[in-house]
């Protein structure tokens, strides 16, 4: 059982997480959080907590100087209240955001009160490694605007709620009732390299599926089946693939165009935990990191969906917040601009330097939602200001925001998608984003971002946009491969039988391989994909697949090699890979072989056991044919097994989720 060294109510949490600890005092500080995760997990909480709070002050008007005092509280001379150390006077006030006297009191009494609860609701209910972050919603007042962009008239008080870091328990549906759809996919069957050899697929970041099922789970409902891809679930996690060799001068980082390997593989085979008689090989590729300093200057649109369907907690105001962790990000040579759309389009802000943030930040509070939508009018709009300010050889994208309900207008997927696929001819990359709950159009959501050369997250809380747009805003903003290909040939003299797990949809005819004009997957930097096969190895005992009758014309040739013929014959299988650089249109290659060494699952890497325990969590959300044994028990045991140093806690996120998960599978 997990010990706690640090007591709920200890007031380093706050000075720590506040940065207001001496270089001595943090040093020893930070050796006892690194033997208690649910403490580092409450310092992730009152950061979020404060960083919310500030920021959702950060606008409010300052008091003239003569206000000296409240009540009977002595304001000190050459001290500033708004500091939570009370420390000398600063423009930038706390964390670099001003804020009122009376705000300063109420933050301060609220902030102690939420550090506090939030540790103590871990102290009080955590099991071990179980840390499930909690949903607090806290009121963020009225803030009344009204503006004209362009010929439009757009109204624009609000009054939001904050959403602070957690994943709320709110049901999945709107008050309007529930439209969302999801796009029907079976489960892959065992094929016969006999009959298969190749087996071709569409390398995949895409993570949104991961946190809609957590998203269902919270609320106390077992997801859809077809919200479950198992790709996407396994995909969510950070796994500890070394990142590509890069060039370099005299040790410093060469700029992006000028580093030639885009991935490195790391192949790796032991036995299934669901069915120990079979293999499991995991390929796992890890895309080449891009630091901040190096990155290119970025062109960035916001697309953001506005109409009526927005006007819930979770939706709009939760968008904003999200924006503004991304817009703190920016560099000052990158540009913003917004586009908004509802049942017509305008433009909220023109493509403004980020080193205006203020500018930019005003913008984003402006909004409001109202109005039904017209996606197809906003994209038109947002692709035209993303080409006008086109960066050559930089970052150029556009980032919708929305629900999914396009009930305006061009609304179908089909149409949707092939406006899409003709604008990403631009150049111009796009990434979505989905919010909130009732609306969701997971198909349509995922196809553009798919034909727009980009990936599609799905936001259903604070700490998940901290994921997408801070933690990995790299991956989520530059692109190292386009129309990334995977193609396994499968040796018969061993395999019996395989079958991939998860990415039925993303699928390819073993031909589309070679064709460069066949669309597939983007990877960003420091991304990782990861894709699992279950194997029968030859000799097995397994039902019949289904197979083809004899054919009539044709003689067939035994291609199964003997043990030790050729060069060939000890390799279980063979990845290829092809891609093409982000302004390219011709595709590269790369080639990895496997060899079988007869690894145990209990001999595996972390890893290799944690994307499994992800994998068999996501066959039995699915019910799926092929779980075998797995039962909810294994998987957290698997997942136990495969925690390893766990960065950011989200394996140990995953087993409460499953613990969650238990009533509902009853």
């Amino acid at each position: 059982m997990a010990q706690h060294t640090i007591l709920p109510d200890d007031p380093r949490l706050t000075a720590y997480a506040l940065g207001e600890m001496e270089a001595v005092e943090r040093a020893e500080f930070e050796t006892q959080l690194q033997h208690d995760p649910v403490a580092r997990q409450a310092v992730a909480e009152i950061r979020a907590t404060v960083e919310s709070l500030t920021g959702a002050l950060a606008n409010e008007p300052l008091p003239e100087p003569a206000s000296r005092s409240l009540g009977n509280a002595a304001i000190i001379p050459g001290r500033d209240p708004r500091r939570l150390d009370g420390g000398l006077a600063s423009p930038d006030g706390i964390l670099g955001k001003k804020i009122s006297f009376p705000q300063f009191y109420y933050l301060v009494a609220g902030l102690a009160a939420a550090c506090f609860a939030v540790f103590f609701a871990y102290w009080d209910q955590h099991r071990p490694l179980h840390e499930v972050k909690k949903y607090v919603e806290m009121p963020q007042g009225e803030v009344k605007h009204r503006e004209e962009v362009g010929s439009i008239a757009m109204n624009l008080p609000v009054a939001e709620s904050a959403v602070l870091d957690g994943y709320e328990s709110s049901s999945p549906t709107s008050a309007t009732g529930n439209t969302e759809t999801y796009a029907f996919h079976r489960d892959s069957d065992f094929q016969k390299p006999s009959d298969n050899p190749l087996s071709t697929f569409s390398g995949d970041v895409d993570t949104a599926s991961y946190s809609n099922v957590r998203r269902f789970i919270m609320s106390g409902k077992r997801p859809p089946v077809d919200a479950v891809r198992i790709e996407e679930l396994v995909n969510y996690f950070p796994y500890g693939y070394a990142a590509p060799r890069t060039e370099a001068a005299n040790g410093v980082e060469l700029p992006v165009d000028s580093q030639r390997a885009p991935f490195a593989a790391h192949l790796e085979v032991a036995s299934a935990p669901w069915a120990p008689e079979h293999r499991l090989v995991r390929i796992g590729l890890k895309g080449r990191e891009v630091s901040e300093a190096t990155r290119p200057a970025a062109n960035l649109v916001f697309l953001l969906d506005v109409s009526g369907s927005m006007n819930e907690p979770k939706k709009l105001p939760l968008l904003k917040q999200s924006l503004r962790l991304l817009v703190d990000r920016l560099r000052s040579d990158d540009r913003v601009a917004i586009a908004v759309y509802a049942g017509a389009s305008g433009l909220a802000l023109p493509s403004t330097p980020a080193s205006h943030k203020a500018e930019i930040l005003e913008a984003i509070d402006r909004l409001e939602a109202s109005g039904s939508t017209n996606g197809a009018m906003g994209i038109q709009l947002a692709y035209d200001i993303a080409k006008a300010n086109f960066v050559q050889g930089g970052v150029n994208r556009v980032i919708l925001a929305t629900d999914g309900d396009f009930n305006v207008g061009p609304s179908s997927e089909g149409e949707l998608v092939r406006l899409i696929e003709e604008k990403a001819k631009s150049g111009v990359f796009l990434s979505v984003l989905g919010f909130g709950t009732g609306n969701i159009k997971d198909a349509t959501m995922e196809q553009l971002a798919d034909k727009g050369n980009g990936n599609y997250a799905y936001i259903d809380s604070l700490a998940e946009a901290r994921k997408t747009l801070v933690e990995q805003a790299g991956g989520t903003l530059v692109t190292i491969a386009k129309d990334v290909k995977l193609q396994v040939e499968f040796n018969p003299a061993l395999v019996q039988a395989y079958r991939l797990i998860g990415y039925e949809n993303r699928l390819l005819a073993k031909e589309d391989f070679n064709n460069d004009k066949v669309d597939a997957g983007e990877i960003g930097a420091g991304h990782t994909v990861t894709a699992l096969y279950e194997i029968v190895r030859v000799g097995e005992k397994m039902s019949e697949t289904p197979g083809v009758d004899p054919l009539k014309y044709q003689t067939t040739k035994a291609v199964a090699l003997a043990d030790g013929e050729g060069p060939a014959s000890k390799e279980l299988l063979t990845v290829k890979i092809r891609y093409k650089e982000p302004a390219g249109d011709v595709s590269s290659s790369l080639e990895f072989p496997l060899f079988d060494r007869g690894v145990r699952f209990a001999d595996a890497t972390p890893d290799f056991k944690f994307a499994s325990a992800v994998a068999a969590f996501g066959m039995v959300l699915r019910d799926s044919p092929h779980k075998g044994t797995s039962t909810l028990d294994d998987v957290e045991a698997w997942g136990r097994a495969g925690l390893g140093s766990d960065a950011g806690g989200y394996r140990s996120e995953f087993l409460g989720l499953v613990e969650r998960s238990r009533s509902l599978l009853q």
